[in-house]
């Protein structure tokens, strides 16, 4: 049976992710920073799947303790599943550097801290499949949250180099850029129902990337125009919208 790990496992689209794996006969790893969480997650799935749940202690932003939660996980997973973000406040970013660093140390240098490790293990075994969860607001800066932005467009940079650096030691990379989606962390913004996915169309999305070996997915494909309608929008002109 093959397993998934789930880091950030808190979120609704960790949540989704997980029982869409489950339901497909994965042993499924949930690991948070506050296992108390994911205690009815792992419950439910235990006895709605009828399948291995397994939850451990996991934090994003302390770097030292990711090669021994790493080790500690029995069996190693299959696949890996990087979900967890923090969208922050740009304005308050901007003032306070303790609100930037917890935005970049999330979305970027958690995220890179483990997944370095993981791929590390993968490339001995010469299998695995690491997918990032990353953001189309890492594509283009724009004034209401570049700090976000920026820190995702990182994320997305690595997870293209380490695509390219695994392909031949046959581990295989997935970025997948969901678009809106409603969750608790999108629940203050009046977001577009057209453009707005729910987690479950998330986790289906992601599976299927993983069964298909696709190596970049946007949740809703229109996501794919739209961000290159943004891309080509000359700098003039874009510095003075309001977006």
């Amino acid at each position: 049976m093959p397993t998934v790990l789930i880091l950030g496992a808190t979120s609704e689209m960790a949540m989704a992710i997980a029982k869409k794996f489950a339901s497909e006969n994965y042993t499924i790893q949930l690991a948070a920073r506050n296992i108390s969480q994911i205690r009815a997650l792992q419950s439910d799935i235990s006895i709605r799947y009828n399948v291995e749940c397994i939850t451990y202690n996991f934090d994003a932003a302390t770097f030292d303790t990711h090669m021994e939660f790493y080790n500690q996980l029995a069996p190693k997973p299959d696949v890996t599943i990087c979900v967890f973000g923090y969208l922050g406040e740009n304005e308050k970013a901007m003032n306070e550097w303790l609100e930037t660093e917890t935005i970049i140390q999330t979305n970027y240098t958690g995220a890179v801290s483990i997944l370095n490790i993981v791929a590390a293990n993968y490339m001995v075994s010469k299998q695995g499949t690491i997918v990032g969860i990353s953001s189309v607001a890492g594509i283009r800066g724009r004034q209401s949250n570049y700090m976000y932005g920026s820190a995702k467009a990182g994320f997305t940079a690595y997870l293209s180099g380490l695509r390219n650096r695994l392909f031949k030691e046959g581990v295989h990379v997935v970025t997948v850029l969901p678009g809106f989606v409603y969750t608790r962390m999108t629940e203050e913004l009046n977001l577009p129902k057209i453009l707005t996915a729910n987690p479950d169309e998330v986790g289906i999305a992601v599976y299927n990337a993983v069964i298909k070996k696709k190596n970049i997915i946007y949740v809703r494909w229109f996501w794919r125009w739209i961000m290159l309608l943004i891309k080509l929008v000359p700098e003039p002109v874009f510095k003075k919208l309001k977006l």
